[in-house]
């Protein structure tokens, strides 16, 4: 568990995926697409990844990778984050999170 909060702490959204997965690339896109500016873990190619993974579950994360976290909280799988975009709770989340920046002109 510690090792998560390290890897998370002090970002705005956190992504644990692993390389060949193509919805865990589709999350990171519709992510990056807001202009978010997030951080990226890919398991299956860090040393410690399988220990990470165990972390997850740990923390109560028993979905099938990508872990997404937003303002240091597990949101979930790419389920949750399409749920949120679909309900236009994404952004403000990001923007809360200070992921991505929103002005009036």
């Amino acid at each position: 568990m510690d090792v998560v909060n390290v890897m998370i702490q002090g970002k705005p959204v956190v992504i644990f995926r692993k390389s060949s997965c193509c919805m865990s690339h589709s999350v990171e896109s519709l992510i990056r697409g807001f202009g978010a500016n997030l951080t990226v873990y890919e398991l299956d190619r860090i040393t410690n990844g399988q220990q990470i993974e165990r972390a997850l579950v740990q923390l109560g994360f028993r979905q099938s990778l990508p872990a997404v976290f937003i303002g240091q909280q597990l949101v979930g799988n790419e389920r949750q984050v399409m749920s949120l975009h679909v309900q236009n709770q994404l952004v403000p989340l990001l923007i809360q999170a200070g992921a991505i920046w929103m002005w009036n002109k």
